[in-house]
């Protein structure tokens, strides 16, 4: 196989890996908020304050964004990437969550597994991507809400730059995150290299379904947590 041939083997298996996060974040339809009706409080939403630019909106993210920069005015120094190890749970003080964390992988598809309805309450890590705290970018996602009510992300909107995220693993060491921006996009312009495009260190994306809600199509788009390391624990 020629070095082209081979790149771009990896670039379809980085595409197909990318396409299938968006399409299992963009089939969360909310049924709590559809048995409830519309009189039940959707999820927190983050304001533009929250964004890397106050400038971007909802409607603004376009799939061909560059990826945020790594250097930013009063961003908290990186921690040194630590060896690859895997998730077991994740806790975020902020929005009081501290869940289990499983393994997802990619369905047959292309579409990213999902965390089964009976363990909503769990986070699931994209096992062929990067580990937590390890260099590149880490995925983690989340329903937001199932059948009995707000899930595992439901307040993940909430969340305010400068929060800690911290994910315990399997080496017993503790990977610290700070989080950069909160972001929600559309489903039908995720900028997909924006969100999973190459870090050159340690970083966390963690996700769920948001952006307004339609009784007809369930939620319009996706919360998108972005971080980098910045210790340990």
């Amino acid at each position: 196989m020629s070095a082209r041939s081979a790149q771009s083997l990896r670039d379809a298996q980085a595409a197909r890996r990318r396409n299938g996060w968006l399409l299992c974040i963009a089939a969360c339809v909310g049924v709590w908020l559809l048995r409830q009706g519309m009189e039940t409080t959707e999820p927190p939403q983050p304001s533009r304050a929250q964004s890397f630019t106050s400038t971007e909106t909802f409607t603004g993210a376009a799939s061909s964004a560059p990826a945020p920069p790594h250097a930013r005015g009063g961003e908290a120094r990186a921690g040194a990437a630590l060896p690859p190890a895997e998730p077991v749970r994740v806790r975020i003080p902020a929005i009081r969550v501290d869940a289990p964390v499983m393994r997802l992988g990619l369905a047959r598809d292309g579409s990213l597994e999902v965390p089964p309805p009976d363990r909503s309450g769990s986070a699931g890590w994209y096992k062929d991507g990067a580990a937590p705290g390890a260099d590149g970018t880490a995925v983690l996602a989340g329903h937001v809400d199932d059948a009995r009510g707000p899930a595992v992300f439901y307040a993940l909107g909430a969340l305010k730059k400068g929060g800690r995220i911290e994910v315990a693993r399997a080496d017993r060491r503790t990977a610290v995150f700070t989080v950069d921006a909160v972001e929600v996009y559309p489903n039908d312009a995720f900028p997909d290299r924006r969100v999973y495009g190459p870090a050159g260190r340690a970083e966390l994306r963690v996700i769920t379904c948001g952006g307004g809600f339609s009784e007809k199509s369930g939620y319009r788009g996706n919360v998108v947590v972005f971080a980098h390391l910045t210790g340990t624990a």
